[in-house]
């Protein structure tokens, strides 16, 4: 993403084919004072056109519209904003996570949803050093109204569908090449995300990074030994067996206490 103000304000683009779609969004922005709404594109090419005319931190892309889709919007730009993509079709989640999305929202949509959305939205934008950790914040706050900003499913492939993943239900999570595979006790399913991006988007009370290509649910690992004197081994409930990292027992300690 280009143009890092540092600003307690981001700009805000919303991409909608639809009246009512742009409406919806438009309300649910009203009183988020952290948020500047800079214009709205009611197809591909206008799309296109404004987010590289105004180079907004956050864009709202549906992926059917006239002119271009928002997949072919996307694809096509320079500036990179961070996108959460807005369509009624769930089949295009993955491709929508594989290019980076922050969230994909499937019409209709309420309230709840959108500020889940922007939770995790504000998250993205506080790593990437476009939004201050102590924004001028309002009972809109929506960490506050959603009672965090970590995932609570995640969109993956398994058997050539996308399915929403239960946070709760994973295992572990290792990376693969291309992405991530993520693993539950009932099967495995492929993410295009690395493991830096899943680990920016979960809950650090509840998964840890043990190893460079490791994430683990603490609520799913049984037993953990010393292996060496700066490594640990973990067994999961799945029965894998895990040697971390130095730096990845560093961080596990931290977690449970010596």
């Amino acid at each position: 993403m280009t143009g890092a103000r540092g600003t307690a304000r981001i700009r805000a683009l919303i991409c909608e084919d639809e009246p009512l779609g742009r409406r919806a969004i438009r309300t649910y922005l009203d009183g988020i004072d952290w948020v500047e709404l800079v214009g709205e594109a009611r197809d591909g090419a206008e799309a296109l056109r404004l987010i590289h005319k105004l180079e907004p931190d956050l864009v709202f892309l549906d992926v059917r519209m006239p002119e271009m889709t928002g997949t072919e919007v996307l694809d096509a730009l320079t500036h990179r904003p961070a996108v959460v993509f807005t369509t009624a079709h769930e089949e295009y989640a993955l491709s929508a996570f594989q290019r980076g999305a922050v969230d994909y929202l499937v019409k209709p949509f309420g309230r709840e949803r959108f500020v889940e959305t922007l939770a995790r939205v504000r998250t993205r934008l506080v790593g990437e050093g476009l939004l201050g950790r102590s924004p001028r914040l309002g009972s809109a706050d929506p960490a506050a109204s959603s009672g965090g900003s970590h995932a609570r499913r995640l969109f993956a492939e398994r058997r050539g569908a996308t399915a929403p993943v239960a946070v709760e239900a994973l295992v572990r999570i290792e990376a693969e090449a291309g992405g991530s595979r993520l693993v539950t006790r009932d099967g495995t399913f492929l993410m295009g995300a690395t493991l830096t991006e899943l680990e920016a988007r979960l809950d650090p009370a509840d998964f840890v990074r043990v190893h460079r290509s490791h994430i683990v649910n603490l609520s799913r690992v049984d037993t953990i030994r010393r292996y060496d004197e700066r490594r640990l081994e973990l067994r999961l409930a799945d029965g894998t067996r895990i040697v971390t990292s130095r730096s990845g027992a560093q961080r596990l300690k931290a977690r449970i206490g010596p």
